[in-house]
């Protein structure tokens, strides 16, 4: 790995003739030569540039070159510039257009830069950019603005992609002063580099030479490269601002392209930092003072000010890193945790003295405001420690803003005292209570504002004496607390009294506490206590006893209405405990209540065989719970066994009962049906529905929904249509009717319902005759919300 060494003015020793060259003697040698050779081509370029720049004032306004000279040295001091940057001024403001005829060049213009030799192509737009820089740069007032310049410059003439100023430090190392076209976590995490070798920039500003680095796999065996990731930069350059007898800041040129830097490239950027040498030199910076004579400033300062301020300086590690902050100057007032005040402080340092602020946001915040130079403001913290073995805590708000290369810190103690208090009347506001104190021996009373709230009274009559508090309660409870009261003055017996006021708003429920201090033959001295408002709890209380009583009102009525309309239901729908035979069809019938609520559903079925011998099945569900579904249930089960019975269809039958429901009292009852009349001679079951699910058949081991005809609910309109469907039976099928509940379930599509239903009918054909037990298993086990009606209709096999 090559390393940079610093070129100093110690003479080499000459070598031993028996020995071999002295590699690093040779170096030496090497590195003073360059820089001459640097020393003497900057001395011919500005040469060539303060020619031209005379011969183009010459030619403008027809002065000797002495007078030329003059000039541009009373511009430059005038405008607090170099001579140099004068004179580029000058050429860029002075120098002919690019259109200007060959062979027209003003009269005593000056001849082509000694230091160039030969002119590389485009030397006349190398001037005339460098007069625009230069012109540029005399308006920027910082660091960072001259990165910015220089970006918004060198981006389209040399490809560059951003741009870094950094300064060499008393320890040798590197702080980054300004950038260009980098984000903050790259100015943050290379924001101060150490004085390391292999660094880049410190080897340009060692050997006073440019470095560039074009060949970044080269380069990174030889060099610490900087960027986030490194193969961002593909190709950089590195130069050192001339100044005096050595270079103090180095020109960072980083370009996400990779490259060499072509010869005007490298011209122009040679140029650019001469150019930027009195810039950096010209800032209106106040000259840097000796650390101890800046301290002794700021104390002489702070002496003069009130409240607690102090100077910290940041004392940073080999890397660069702050390690501590040393306290340099403080304010008298100025008192630490542990009571030390003003001048004890200074010359400490915060993590020997304050070691758990170590990674605190109070430490980040002193870093961000020392690398952004944006004062940082804390919200106030709880600071713990340990003095003397005693625990100490305290809580701060913080500001740090900078001051030179260190900070001044100010912070507010919020004391103890005023804390307690208010959160002691933020306590007696949120409880609604009032603190109250009663001196037995020297008749002082007081009391805390919320007091005066809670017992409605006004704080300029002042408080009342400790005898007199019955005088203000309602006259039942007056009793109660002067005996309390007595006991409590008599006998120091402590007491906690309910009692209630008068109040324009009505009556209010209080509460008193009270305890008495004694003195020591137990005689009392004084008594301390409180008085609550428990207006708003002892209303809640009622209201909520009120309820509980209206509640149990109530499901007594719902209980005994269940009674009443479970017992009707029970009347109207008599269960058979077996199977029965209408019209040769085996019939099994199940009824299921809800399991939640009181009321009784309207699941309703009727299954009789009719004077032709035919059969008829119908399953119902009126809309509703309670005594009114159980009365509208009854009609319709009995309105449509009629109607069938004297030779209505199922479709006729239909009509006539949504007629009924719409002609019922409220007229706005519903409910959903299915209607099957079974003929055993030809076997066919007609059927219509209104609404309902369809009915289930299962055949030869396999189960579908029937489709269903057309048929709205009934109670849904006056001018309904009703179809009507046939289905031939055969030996062994089975014909489920059901009511909605047995297929859905809460927070379920009902698809997912007739599913479940058919998957249980197809499993149960198939383990042989089937029982209705199995359709019913597919129910939910915790609770059902709905009833449940069942109508399981099967043709016997030939067999039988």
């Amino acid at each position: 790995m090559c390393h940079a060494r610093r070129v100093t003015s110690e003479p080499a020793r000459p070598a031993d003739p028996g020995a071999g060259a002295d590699p690093a003697a040779l170096a030496k040698v090497v590195a003073r030569q360059r820089a001459e050779m640097e020393r003497l081509r900057d001395t011919a370029a500005v040469s060539a540039v303060l020619e031209r720049a005379k011969g183009a004032l010459m030619a403008r306004t027809g002065c000797s070159p002495d007078a030329a000279h003059d000039e541009l040295a009373q511009r430059a001091k005038a405008g607090n510039r170099t001579l140099l940057e004068e004179c580029w001024l000058t050429l860029g403001a002075l120098l002919p257009s690019r259109e200007q005829a060959p062979g027209t060049a003003q009269p005593g213009a000056a001849p082509p830069p000694a230091a160039w030799e030969t002119p590389p192509a485009g030397t006349d737009d190398l001037a005339e950019l460098l007069g625009r820089i230069g012109r540029d740069l005399v308006r920027v007032g910082s660091a960072q603005e001259l990165a910015g310049c220089l970006l918004d410059h060198l981006g389209p003439e040399a490809g560059a992609s951003a741009v870094l100023l950094y300064e060499r430090l008393r320890d040798g190392g590197l702080e980054l002063i300004g950038h260009a076209g980098i984000g903050r976590a790259f100015a943050l995490r290379w924001h101060r580099m150490a004085p390391l070798s292999g660094v880049a920039p410190l080897g340009a500003l060692a050997v006073g030479e440019p470095r560039w680095l074009e060949d970044l796999a080269a380069d990174r065996q030889d060099y610490l490269l900087i960027g986030d990731p490194p193969e961002r930069w593909p190709s950089r350059a590195w130069l050192p601002v001339p100044g005096g007898d050595a270079a103090d800041f180095a020109l960072g040129v980083l370009r996400r392209r990779d490259g060499a830097f072509a010869p005007r490239e490298r011209e122009l950027l040679r140029a650019v930092a001469r150019l930027c040498a009195g810039r950096l030199r010209a800032f209106d910076a106040p000259p840097e003072q000796p650390e101890d004579d800046f301290a002794q400033t700021v104390q002489s300062m702070l002496d003069a000010l009130p409240g607690a301020v102090i100077l910290l300086t940041p004392l940073r590690a080999a890397s660069g890193e702050v390690a501590d902050y040393r306290i340099d100057a403080a304010t008298p007032d100025a008192v630490d945790v542990f009571g030390r005040t003003g001048r004890d402080m200074v010359g400490t340092h915060i993590l020997e003295s304050y070691p758990s602020v170590a990674g605190e946001p109070l430490w980040h915040g002193y870093l961000d405001a020392l690398i952004t130079g944006v004062p940082f403001e804390s919200e106030p913290f709880a600071y713990q420690d340990v003095a003397d073995g005693v625990p100490v805590t305290a809580t701060y708000s913080v500001r740090a803003a900078p001051l030179g290369k260190g900070l001044l810190v100010t912070w507010l103690r919020h004391d103890t005292m005023d804390r307690q208090e208010r959160r002691l009347a933020d306590v007696q506001r949120l409880g609604n209570l009032g603190w109250a104190n009663w001196n037995l021996v020297t008749g002082e009373i007081s009391w805390s504002a919320q007091t005066y709230a809670v017992l409605g009274l006004d704080p300029a009559r002042g408080p009342v004496r400790l005898e007199r508090l019955p005088d203000l309660v309602l006259p039942d409870d007056a009793g109660i607390l002067a005996d309390a009261i007595a006991s409590l003055v008599r006998q120091a017996r402590p007491f906690d009294v309910p009692f209630r006021i008068g109040a324009p708003e009505g009556v209010r429920h209080l509460r008193i506490v009270a305890e008495a201090v004694t003195e020591p033959d137990g005689t009392p001295a004084e008594v301390h206590g409180f008085v609550q408002d428990l207006t708003a709890q002892r209303s809640a209380e009622l209201a909520l006893v009120e309820s509980e009583r209206a509640m149990l009102l109530q499901r007594g009525i719902l209980q005994a209405e269940r009674a009443l309309a479970a017992r009707l239901q029970h009347a109207l729908l008599p269960l058979p405990s077996t199977p029965v035979r209408l019209a040769g069809l085996r019939v099994e019938v199940a009824y299921l209540p809800s399991q939640s609520g009181i009321h009784v559903g309207g699941d309703w079925f009727s299954a009789v065989e009719l004077a032709d011998d035919a059969a008829l099945f119908v399953v119902g569900d009126v809309a509703g719970h309670g005594i009114g579904a159980v009365a509208t249930m009854a009609q319709l089960r009995f309105t449509a066994k009629g109607m069938v019975s004297t030779g209505s269809s199922p479709t006729g039958a239909l009509t006539r009962l949504n007629r009924l429901l719409l002609n019922s009292r409220d007229g706005r009852t519903t409910a959903t049906m299915v209607l099957a009349r079974y003929d055993p001679r030809t076997g066919v079951l007609a059927w219509a529905q209104a609404g309902h699910p369809p009915p289930l058949l299962v055949r030869r081991g396999e189960a579908r929904y029937l489709d269903r005809p057309g048929g709205i609910l009934l109670g849904a309109t006056a001018h309904p249509v009703f179809e009507s469907a046939e289905l031939r039976l055969e030996p062994g099928d089975r014909l489920v009717l059901y009511t909605d509940g047995l297929v859905e379930r809460p927070g379920e599509v009902i698809d997912a319902g007739f599913a479940r239903l058919a998957a249980a009918a197809r499993a149960d054909s198939r383990g042989g005759a089937g029982s209705l037990e199995a359709l019913l298993a597919t129910l939910p086990a915790d609770e059902r919300r709905d009833d449940v009606c069942v109508l399981d209709i099967r043709m016997p096999p030939d067999e039988e």
